[in-house]
């Protein structure tokens, strides 16, 4: 009986793994026309939630983003930082961008999009971090999907900028997994696209919508919740799962011009992120397979290559049994038995190795630090393991200094509501031909600085 749960096990990783590899090697990424005007830069509001408003790292993020020109880009705060961003704004204004700001009370990141979300006046709402860095050519490339009239939202290629430390040291590795954790996101969501047009999460360190698509889903974006509490993580999630559910399109756009700069920990915090990232795939990964159901019709290859994997995170076990039963088998024939195992070990790095082969391409000597690579990837089993008895916890970066009280919590979302309802009545009115003065949003301040 373990013989056949392990060997069906392990079927199912090699299969995905085969099946991911082909795919990757046959993507290929949507090329920006040269005749669409809507597809440009003129085209395109960027909205960036920041907590801090200011500092170096939103000034370089900033700049790259410029050199893009953008017909707007809204920082997104909260009040008591305010002014750091309106500062920060003036000193990026220019001819071809409107730097603006938008503020609420307490920092939620949703209500920071929400917010910020009724000011953009463009077709495309591309949603970024403050700590990311643009090449100079990515709006053309991440726009390109957009051809497609039922594409709703195109996501980025990501990497890790390049180490404070560069030398192999004790922050070098922790640097090192956060970016072997994006070069493999990077190579899952890449042969997804190219098997079914699943993408497992539009990543909001770099992601396009529409904006027709984006607005309309705000009311349920800032009233999340996880069995009744309302949720504070999970914002990229919720809008990729809007566009499974609603029939629109995603792509994952792979090509170095579409290829963003982040920054992860270099530190033991490191893992606390590897513990919100798991919980947030827990949350979201089960929603999709149980609650929503879609993506089992509209995308089965990424439901077995990736949602399936949320409840299946069992490599070290599977190893384990795996070489056991090698060596209880061919333990008998000393030659069989030597050439067995050596050919299973071979196989076992082989494939941990393979999905990783473009780091190692860029950075050869990181290949030293392989045998530490395996041993994070068993102990993130067990937090991927572990975590699902605190799905309720949903702190997430920097916003944990931010906490607010729920009641605080549920003013802030009852007065955004109330802003898209009151003007949506006044809207209404205007279509009936009845004359009335109609406040613009901004001049809607029912307890939400904007």
């Amino acid at each position: 009986m373990i013989t056949l749960a392990n060997g069906c096990q392990s079927a199912y990783r090699y299969i995905r793994l085969v099946g991911n590899l082909i795919a990757f090697a046959r993507y290929k990424p949507i090329r920006p026309p040269g005749h669409d005007l809507s597809l440009t830069a003129n085209n395109v509001a960027v909205i960036i939630p920041t907590l801090e408003g200011s500092g170096e790292q939103l000034v370089n993020t900033l700049e790259s983003i410029l050199k893009n020109a953008p017909q707007q880009i809204i920082l997104s705060t909260i009040d008591e930082n305010r002014q750091k961003a309106e500062l920060s704004a003036t000193s990026m204004q220019n001819r071809r961008t409107k730097v603006e700001v938008t503020s609420v009370p307490r920092p939620k990141k949703s209500h920071q999009i929400a917010i910020a979300t009724k000011r953009v006046r463009t077709e495309f709402v591309i949603l970024a971090d403050g700590d990311v860095l643009w090449p100079p050519c990515l709006v053309p490339w991440i726009l390109a999907p957009f051809k497609d009239p039922l594409m709703g939202g195109v996501a980025t290629c990501q990497r890790v900028q390049a180490p404070n430390n560069p030398r192999i040291s004790f922050q070098y590795i922790w640097w090192f997994l956060g970016g072997l954790y994006l070069e493999r996101r990077n190579f899952d969501c890449t042969a997804t696209t190219y098997m079914d047009g699943g993408v497992p999460c539009l990543s909001g360190r770099t992601v396009a919508y529409r904006k027709e698509i984006l607005q309309p889903c705000m009311e349920p974006f800032v009233n999340e919740t996880w069995f009744g509490k309302s949720l504070n993580a999970d914002d990229d999630n919720f809008l990729t799962r809007r566009m499974v559910t609603h029939g629109y399109k995603t792509y994952f756009q792979s090509h170095p011009n579409a290829e963003v700069l982040t920054t992860l920990e270099e530190s033991p915090k490191f893992l606390k992120q590897c513990v919100r990232w798991s919980r947030s795939n827990w949350r979201s990964n089960l929603r999709s397979l149980f609650i929503d159901r879609a993506v089992w019709w509209r995308h089965p290859w990424s439901t077995y290559a990736v949602f399936l994997t949320t409840i299946s995170q069992l490599a070290l076990l599977t190893d384990t049994c795996l070489i056991w039963l090698c060596h209880t088998m061919t333990v008998s024939n000393p030659t069989l038995h030597s050439w067995s195992l050596g050919v299973l070990l071979i196989w076992m790095i082989f494939t941990k190795f393979i999905k990783l082969s473009g780091h190692y391409r860029r950075r050869p000597l990181d290949c030293l630090l392989f045998p530490v690579l395996v041993l994070f990837g068993y102990v993130h089993c067990f937090i991927k393991m572990s975590v699902l008895f605190s799905l309720h916890e949903d702190s997430w970066g920097n916003r944990e200094a931010f906490q607010f009280a729920q009641t605080d919590d549920n003013r802030q979302r009852d007065h955004v509501i109330q802003c898209w309802i009151l003007e949506k009545q006044l809207r209404q009115l205007t279509e009936k031909d009845i004359s009335v003065q109609i406040p613009s949003f901004a001049e809607l301040k029912v307890g939400v600085s904007e």
